[in-house]
Formats: structure tokens, C-alpha cells, sequence
């Protein structure tokens, strides 16, 4: 029977909504200081809880048992309530039975029975015990937004120190021996003899730490037992900054309850289950995966609770799912039993990999494969980076924490921790609208930058340039995954990332922005784009899009590019979580891979030939006219720019000459500049001097019929018969305009609607001027 705590009566109320906990403190006659945050009415009802629970309806009694995994059946409410209460409140596990005592027989070693299936209801009552002590223990010393500072990296050491604990001597044994040899290089043989990818080599374990009367012994033991973890134990605690925390839970005399509540029997960490006395489970064991799912749980709740900042480091998991389903569906079928790299640019806490890494196994066990993956990740941020290599160390995945990279020196775009990688699969949300100047200084800035990710050959140019405006370098992050595509496997790469509206369109033809999206399209990588609803993620509202990309298109895709509209297929949050307010549920997501694998055209689908999103830049001149002008001379630069200030310019004024070619040196081409003209009796050609007042530019899509000249001769003649372009000025771009290949154009309304409505409003208008001048009104 597990006892009623605090914890565990906020874990209950937690479950009612904030109006209905508000109408408990004015039925109960509580006094509370703050009636409006849950946190304070929470408190509040924390004493009179048995009368909260006397209040409540059957359906709100059976939304705190299911808060706190207790069985949720039965009609009677008195039972319900003392289910809540204590009776019958174990997590509600699949418990081997005790077998029947056999007859007395000579004395034997008792059996141990199997460890029980952890279910997700245990898993959430887990979860619920953790978060409460933080409101235990830290309520008094943080505030709300920071407990994760301490309760984070504590759930981390106590779960290591329970798998560490078997081995303890041992590895104090091989650390002495390895000392004694004069042995520096230590870590492979202390991993070995722990029988993990981790260690500890102080003399004390959690359960030692927890019997200390004075704050300063422990402090100093609990430090002693910090610097004995190995170097990536380190690495974790040093950028959640957790040895920061200590001082303050000491001075407040609430580092030993810390440890206490970690230690409480209430709950097991380990991976070995806890037996009654008679060899039953009392307490399931958790196996890595059940772990690292209660850390993702805690990480989520923190996250969400710190929404304002959750979005730049925690991507919500719908999307996240859709991702991996994109690129792992269309080849599922190709799947090997053979290793898989995995990577994210920026990782942020992992989910991008982990959830990628379970979509595939998952598709490849349904296939009779069996794959290996390998997670490689870097992130500039340090807590997140911690988070994210201690979910794979409690996920039992040591080799892939050892291959995640972070901290403030570890910029994806100035510092790349992967430079000769090349990997099968690649997920990421960059940020987006976030300068990188400091990654350009350090790179050498604008004109310095040699990084053969963003210099590289392309379109004939030597040095065609990836850089982007510096205020914004989340397609840097694209072009980063892009450079490391296999090429020489069945599979190539396949690719997902999230990114905003402006890497749809921003930048001018030559500019970066635009000569990424080129690169992208010239080269066929792009599958489809999927815009996702407005207020998916938690700090912004603003539309974002999942790119899909490969360097191994199917046939049926080559050369084309597939736009999928799901802003409308979404389920509404119950309760907004910052800015988010929708989610994709399950039946959403199949419905976008289905369209994204039928590849048709719907309503919801368009498909396009990749050079339909490309155009040339073309500037369009016409000659300058100027009133008292020789047209049959040239003039000096020094005299034209006199010209330029006292002459007048008149359109029917002649055209200042730049140029004369002898007739038959060069073909006169009108379009290029090149007119037929007659100065002094002689035929030849002239270029004229551009009026830059009057200079135009113009979009000829790639996939103008007749290109430039067509069009200039239909859009641009007509109205200046004396314009040309240059064609050494030619620039190609590319953008894509979602807005423009969904627009639906609204029929306009007949005259008979437009009608009624005039005469509805006339008809209104006269009442008014009625009760205005009283009756007296006529016209």
C-alpha cells in the first residue's frame, strides 16, 4: 500500500481543472493567498483533501485515479475514494501471484520470482512521484521555471547509481590495482569492470550519502561523490551546471531531503525488481527503455511548464513523429538487417533521434529485419545538450551519448563535430529568425569564408555562395545535413527539417537564401514541402514547414516536387500549451503520409516540375533622353554627368549614344541593346546610355515558353518600345510560394446580391434619417 503524500495528493487534484479546484476552496472555506495559479490552489487543498474528495463526482474521482495509475473501474464512490486514499493504491502492474506455501521441507533458498511488466500506468505514477518532489523539497528555494535545474540531474545520478551499485567494489578494486600500476589512461577498464559506459569511483554510493547528521559533511561527501563519475558523467553535470545548485540545498538544509525522497521506497529506479518477503514483486523493475521514457516525461512536463522558451529547444512530439514517418516510410520496404547513422545538427534534448531511432526498428522488426543505429548529434545550448546525452545514458546507449556534441564551443556552423561523417538518415528543427554573425566572424566573415559546406562549384560558378544574411541561419543548417548525404550506397540519405515561411522565399536571385533553394532544385533532392498547422509549436504562431529531401528519388519523382497543404488537419489542445494550441493525433499524421506516398494531385497535394519555382532576374533598361542633345555624338563621362544636372529629361527628347559600331563589326539585336541606327548618312549600330530612373526588373519564370525574349516581346514592347536587357546580367532564383499554388479565388457575387444588399442598406439608412428629423424628412 503506498502511502497518501503530499506529493501524491498534488498528483491527484492536479487532474481537476483550475475553476473546479477554485469552487473546492470556496466550498471548503479555505484561505489560500493565491487563488490564481493551480500551483497555489493545489497547496491550498493539500489538508482538507479527504473533504475535497467527499465533494467530488464519480467522473472526477476516476480522473484521480487514472492521475495516479490506479485502477479507474467500480460505480460505488465511497470504494473509489478509498482506492484514492490507500486501499488497493499499488500502481496497477501485472504482479506474479505468490504460489501456495508448500509443506515444511528442509531449508532451501528461497526463488525469485520474474520481474513484473512495467506498464505505462507505473511508468506515469513514476513520473508524478519525481515532479512532486520537486514542490516537496524546492518549492520554498526556486522558482517554478528552475526546479528542473535540480530535478533533472538528480533523477540522472540516481538512476546510474543504482545500476552502478553490483559492481561498486569491483570497480574501487580495479581502480586501485590500475593506480598502483601507474596506469593514466583508465577509462576502457573501469567501463569494462562496471559493465556499462559509465562509472563511479568514490568511495560512496547514494544510500551511503543518506545517513549524514551534518550539512557540511555531506556536502563535501556529496562533492567527493560528484568527482568520482567518469569524464561523460561529467561532461553532463558540468553543463547542467547542477555543482552550481549544491551550496544553496545545503545552506537551506535540503540536500540530505533531496536524497531522501530519491532514495523513498516509494519508488524503484532500478533496473531489479523489489520483492516482498515471500519472493513476489513489491516494485517492478525498469528496464533502460521504461527509464529513459520517464526521463522524456519529465523533460516534456518541464518543458511545457517553461513554454516561453520551450519551442527553441523541444520540438512537440506529433511533429516529430510525422517527421521520422516521412522519411523512413517510403523505404521501408528496402530496409536491410544492416547498421544505420542517424544525425541532427541541432539536437536540442534528443527527441529528433530518439523517436527517428525507434520509427526505424520498429518498421524494420515488422519486416523481419533487425537493425543497428548510431546517433550522432551536436547542440550549441548546454542544458539541452545535457538532457539529451543523459536520455541516452539512462537508455542504456552509451556509445551514442559518446557521439553527441555540445556546449556554447560547439556551433554546428562555425565548429563542425562531424566533418568526414556521412549519414542515412537526418532530422532537425534549426532555429530560425536567429543571427549568426558570431558564427561568421569566427568563420572568417563574408569574404573569408572557405567552409567547403557553404563555398562550393555550382552552375559553372567556382565559388557559388551558400551564405545566407546573417540574421537568419536556418538554412545553413539544411545545407550543413546535405553535405553529408551518402552517395555511394542503395539508399542515399533521406532528410527532414522544419523550417519557417521565409526559407520558402526570402533572398533575391544571387543571394544566399535563393541560391540554396537553386542547389537544392537543380540537383532533384527536394521531395515534398508539408505545411503544418498555425500554432504547432510552443513560443510562436507563425506557419512552418517540413521539408522532405533525398538524393535517391524514386522514378516516379524525378524532376518533380510535391506541396502538401495540411494547415487544416490538426485536433485542437484542450488547454493551450504557450502559443500552442493544436496537435496532430494519430489519424492526422497517417492522413499526410498517405497523401505524401500516394504522390497525386488532390486538393491538399500539388505537384509541380522542380523548374516551375525558378526564374530569371532580368533588369530591363531604356535609353536616357536628354533635351539639347547632339544625337549624333558620344559624350565623356564628365560630360554626361554634366548633362545629367542641367539638361531636362523629356521622353521625346533623343536618346544620349554610349557606343557606335561599325555596320557589320556587330548584329544589331534591339533586345540586347544593340539598335540599327544612321548618324551622318552611314549606317551602323548603337548602344544607347541606360536611364537609370527608368531601369526595371523583371521574373521570367524558367518555364516561360520562348524564355526572356517571349516575354519581353509580350509583357515589356508593347508598352517601351526602346527597352533591352543584358544577358550578362541574368541572374537565376528560385522560390516557393505556398500561398500562390493553393490560392482558391473567391467567385464574385452576382448583381442581383450586390443589388439587394445596396437596397437593404438604403432601406436601413432611411429608417435612421426617420428617427433622426422626426418624421419631417422627404425628398
Amino acid at each position: 500500500m503506498l502511502p497518501l503524500t503530499p506529493a501524491r495528493k498534488r498528483t491527484a487534484l492536479d487532474a481537476l481543472p483550475v475553476a473546479r479546484l477554485r469552487e473546492l476552496v470556496t466550498a471548503l472555506g479555505v484561505d489560500t493567498p493565491d487563488r490564481r495559479s493551480k500551483d497555489g490552489l493545489l497547496h491550498a487543498l493539500e489538508e482538507p483533501f479527504l473533504g475535497v474528495l467527499v465533494q467530488l463526482k464519480r467522473d472526477e474521482l476516476k480522473a484521480m485515479c487514472e492521475a495516479l495509475g490506479l485502477d479507474t473501474s467500480g460505480k460505488v464512490k465511497d470504494e473509489i475514494i478509498q482506492r484514492i486514499l490507500g486501499e488497493d493504491a499499488l500502481p496497477a502492474v501485472d504482479v506474479v501471484p505468490a504460489k501456495p506455501e508448500p509443506a515444511p521441507r528442509p531449508a532451501a533458498k528461497p526463488t525469485m520470482k520474474t520481474a513484473a511488466t512495467t506498464n505505462d500506468a507505473t511508468l506515469h505514477w513514476i513520473a508524478n512521484f519525481i515532479w512532486g518532489i520537486a514542490d516537496d523539497v524546492l518549492r520554498d528555494l526556486y522558482v517554478r521555471g528552475k526546479y528542473r535545474d535540480v530535478i533533472l540531474p538528480m533523477t540522472v545520478l540516481r538512476r546510474l547509481d543504482t545500476l552502478l551499485e553490483p559492481t561498486k567494489a569491483a570497480v574501487l578494486d580495479m581502480k586501485a590495482k590500475l593506480d598502483k600500476a601507474g596506469i593514466v589512461h583508465q577509462d576502457e577498464a573501469l567501463r569494462q569492470e562496471a559493465g556499462q559506459a559509465f562509472y563511479n569511483t568514490s568511495q560512496f554510493t547514494l544510500r551511503d550519502l543518506k545517513a549524514r547528521a551534518s550539512q557540511q559533511q555531506l556536502k563535501a561527501d556529496f562533492d567527493a561523490y560528484l568527482n568520482g563519475f567518469s569524464p561523460n558523467v561529467q561532461d553532463i553535470l558540468e553543463k547542467f551546471e547542477f555543482r552550481n545548485q549544491i551550496p544553496r540545498l545545503s545552506k537551506a538544509d535540503a540536500l540530505g531531503t533531496l536524497i531522501e525522497k530519491f532514495l523513498s521506497p516509494d519508488i524503484n529506479l532500478s533496473p531489479n525488481p523489489v520483492l516482498n518477503g515471500d519472493g513476489s514483486v513489491k516494485q517492478p523493475g525498469l528496464d533502460n527503455h521504461a527509464m529513459g521514457t520517464i526521463f522524456e516525461e519529465l523533460v516534456r512536463r518541464f518543458n511545457e511548464d517553461n513554454n516561453e522558451e520551450a519551442g527553441e529547444h523541444w520540438t512537440p512530439r506529433d511533429a516529430v513523429k510525422l517527421m521520422a514517418n516521412l522519411i523512413f516510410l517510403p523505404i521501408a520496404d528496402q530496409i536491410e538487417s544492416a547498421p544505420y547513422l542517424l544525425y541532427d545538427g541541432a539536437c536540442g534534448t534528443g527527441g529528433m533521434l530518439t523517436v527517428g531511432e525507434e520509427t526505424l526498428k520498429e518498421l524494420a522488426e515488422k519486416r523481419g529485419k533487425q537493425v543497428t543505429t548510431h546517433l550522432y548529434g551536436q547542440e550549441i545550448n548546454a542544458e539541452t545538450y545535457a538532457i539529451a546525452k543523459a536520455d541516452l545514458l539512462l537508455k542504456g546507449e552509451g556509445d551514442a551519448a559518446d557521439n553527441l556534441v555540445g556546449g556554447p564551443e560547439h556551433s554546428t556552423l562555425s565548429n563542425d563535430a562531424f566533418p568526414s561523417r556521412e549519414f542515412d538518415f537526418m532530422l532537425s528543427n534549426p532555429p530560425y529568425g536567429k543571427s549568426w554573425k558570431n558564427d561568421l566572424e569566427r568563420m572568417g566573415g563574408k569574404d573569408g569564408v572557405k567552409d567547403p559546406r557553404f563555398v562550393i562549384q555550382h552552375g559553372g560558378d567556382p565559388e557559388y555562395s551558400l551564405l545566407t544574411r546573417s540574421s537568419d541561419g536556418q538554412l545553413l543548417f539544411l545545407v550543413n545535413m546535405l553535405s553529408k548525404m551518402k552517395s555511394k550506397t542503395k539508399l542515399g540519405s533521406r532528410i527532414a527539417e522544419v523550417h519557417n515561411g521565409s526559407a520558402l522565399f526570402t533572398g533575391d536571385a544571387g543571394q544566399g537564401e535563393s541560391n540554396i533553394r537553386r542547389w537544392i532544385l537543380e540537383n532533384d533532392w527536394l521531395e515534398a514541402i508539408v505545411a503544418l498547422p498555425l500554432n504547432m509549436f510552443y513560443n510562436t504562431g507563425i506557419a512552418t514547414y517540413i521539408w522532405v529531401l533525398t538524393n535517391r528519388k524514386p522514378a516516379h519523382r524525378v524532376g518533380k516536387v510535391q506541396l502538401i497543404d495540411a494547415t487544416q488537419w490538426f485536433k485542437p489542445l484542450r488547454k493551450n500549451l504557450g502559443k500552442k494550441n493544436c496537435e496532430l493525433s494519430e489519424d492526422d499524421i497517417q492522413r499526410i503520409c498517405d497523401t505524401f506516398l500516394a504522390f497525386k494531385e488532390t486538393e491538399q497535394s500539388k505537384i509541380f516540375p522542380k523548374e516551375a519555382f525558378g526564374y530569371w532576374k532580368v533588369t530591363v533598361e531604356r535609353p536616357l533622353r536628354l533635351r539639347g542633345i547632339d544625337p549624333g555624338r558620344m559624350y565623356s563621362p564628365k560630360e554626361l554627368k554634366a548633362l545629367r544636372d542641367s539638361a531636362e529629361q523629356d521622353e521625346t527628347a533623343p536618346a544620349v549614344l554610349k557606343r557606335v559600331h561599325k555596320a557589320g563589326k556587330v548584329e544589331a539585336n534591339p533586345l540586347h541593346g544593340l539598335f540599327p541606327a544612321t548618324i551622318d548618312g552611314k549606317k551602323c549600330i548603337v548602344e544607347y546610355e541606360p536611364d537609370s530612373d527608368l531601369r526595371d526588373t523583371e521574373q521570367v519564370p524558367l518555364l516561360e515558353h520562348g524564355g526572356i525574349e517571349a516575354f519581353l516581346r509580350r509583357e515589356v514592347l508593347p508598352h517601351a518600345k526602346d527597352a533591352w536587357y543584358d544577358p550578362a546580367s541574368v541572374k537565376i532564383g528560385y522560390e516557393i510560394s505556398f500561398t500562390r499554388c493553393f490560392y482558391k479565388p473567391q467567385p464574385l457575387r452576382s448583381l442581383e446580391e450586390i443589388r439587394r444588399d445596396i437596397l437593404a442598406v438604403e432601406k436601413e439608412t432611411e429608417g435612421l434619417l426617420h428617427e433622426i428629423v422626426g418624421g419631417s424628412w422627404s425628398c
